[in-house]
């Protein structure tokens, strides 16, 4: 039987998917009861600019009190979708304090203090969900604390994304170089004004954080994790990418060790084999390649921005925290029971892609081979072309450290023969 009195929820934020968010819950009112087992009522939507029109939002229903609105004592589930940081940490604890569970899209907030906002859902028996925070409308937080629970999850390998990823595929299949793959991703509202937090890594890097924290059911915090951005790729880069048969993705990467004694967390650009799934992930879309013991491997794929996709993902989280809160129980909350040290970015082991310039003469390719030797870092193939005195030398390595390819580099610096190092990519998905 439904319950009548309907669960009242509070809006932070009605932007793009704000908006979304409270345009679903009116058209989809019916089905949305039918699901939780209880009516979903708009109580108010906290905004900054009150005097804006909002279509099929209820004047009455607006506040610039987002404080007031979380404290009200008659809340039931708060969705905030206004991000940064403050004031939206101290908007979503008096949420927990006032009673109410919390559904966020807040990837900066999560990756930053999640432990801290579990730890205050925990003491106040609230939920708090994030689904959205990740890859907009492709469920993935749920699959990996839930559908996951009882495997071992190794790896987890993804584009994590959209702005990024259209700007390289726009390279990759255009030719184009970097500044006018994002002039046109600017021009089709694929990346902001200001696009530093996407170009440069940041946003991935954050998402990689929260996922790395589920996987492997350890805290993993924003400042674990190694960011490199992607505003260096170049023309170039694609063309030697494409003569191993790969293409280049801005990846999130998240991995156990082999030993099982820690994992890793990085965001940078890599060449991947075009044989491999993620490769043929084009134009804005989203995907995550995932590794465990048992299911062995899972791609999850879609759309990982925008208000639509983004709105689906929590009003899904909605749909479970409204059902957890007629039941009178909590769904999963933070799992950090294996403790695991995140290791720095130079025991990453991995293959590498170097570009030297060096002088066309004879023992040029020796010396090279010495260096690389003498820092334990295998050669897997070179390649090497020129005239007229200068040459270029192209090595692909087996599988070394980072702080060992480091080492390498700096010791191919000081020879006489190389002029410079052109390009240095990691090479995944192998």
């Amino acid at each position: 039987m439904m319950r009548t009195r309907p669960l009242k929820v509070a809006l932070l934020g009605c932007g793009v998917v704000g908006s979304e968010v409270a345009r679903i819950m009116t058209t989809h009112a019916a089905d949305l009861a039918s699901r939780i087992g209880a009516p979903v009522e708009l109580a108010g939507v906290a905004v900054r600019r009150p005097d804006k029109v909002r279509e099929g939002i209820d004047p009455a229903l607006v506040t610039t009190d987002a404080t007031a609105l979380v404290k009200r004592g008659d809340i039931d589930v708060v969705v905030e979708v206004i991000g940064g940081i403050e004031p939206a940490r101290t908007l979503i604890t008096a949420a927990f304090e006032h009673g109410a569970s919390v559904v966020s899209a807040n990837k900066a907030l999560i990756a930053q203090d999640g432990a801290a906002l579990h730890a205050a859902a925990d003491e106040h028996g609230k939920d708090l969900y994030y689904e959205a925070a990740v890859a907009g409308a492709i469920p993935l937080i749920r699959p990996l604390r839930e559908s996951l629970a009882g495997d071992k999850v190794n790896r987890v390998l993804g584009i994590v994304n959209g702005t990024t990823n259209f700007i390289l595929d726009a390279m990759d299949t255009t030719g184009a170089g970097y500044q006018e793959a994002l002039d046109e991703a600017t021009a089709l509202g694929y990346a902001e004004a200001d696009p530093t937090a996407d170009v440069e890594g940041f946003d991935a890097a954050a998402k990689a954080a929260i996922l790395a924290g589920i996987a492997f059911h350890t805290r993993v915090r924003l400042d674990d994790v190694y960011r490199e951005g992607m505003t260096e790729v170049t023309a170039a880069d694609f063309g030697s990418a494409k003569e191993m048969g790969c293409t280049i993705k801005l990846l999130a990467i998240c991995e156990r060790a082999a030993d099982g004694g820690s994992v890793t967390a990085r965001v940078h650009p890599a060449m991947i084999p075009l044989s491999h799934p993620l490769a043929n992930v084009r134009e804005a879309y989203n995907a995550v390649f995932v590794e465990s013991d048992a299911a062995g491997q899972l791609m999850f794929y879609g759309p990982g921005a925008g208000g639509s996709p983004t709105a689906s993902a929590v009003l899904g989280d909605l749909v479970a925290v409204c059902r957890n809160r007629l039941g009178g129980a909590t769904g999963p909350g933070e799992s950090a029971y294996a403790a695991l040290p995140v290791s720095p970015m130079g025991d990453v082991v991995t293959r590498y892609h170097i570009s030297l310039d060096v002088a066309d003469k004879p023992g040029v390719l020796a010396q090279v081979a010495t260096v690389f030797a003498e820092h334990g870092v295998s050669i897997d193939t070179v390649r090497q072309s020129g005239k007229d005195g200068e040459a270029s030398l192209v090595v692909v390595t087996h599988r070394a450290s980072d702080a060992a390819l480091g080492g390498t580099v700096e010791a191919l610096r000081k020879l006489d023969t190389v002029r410079g190092v052109a390009s240095i990519m990691r090479v995944e998905g192998e």
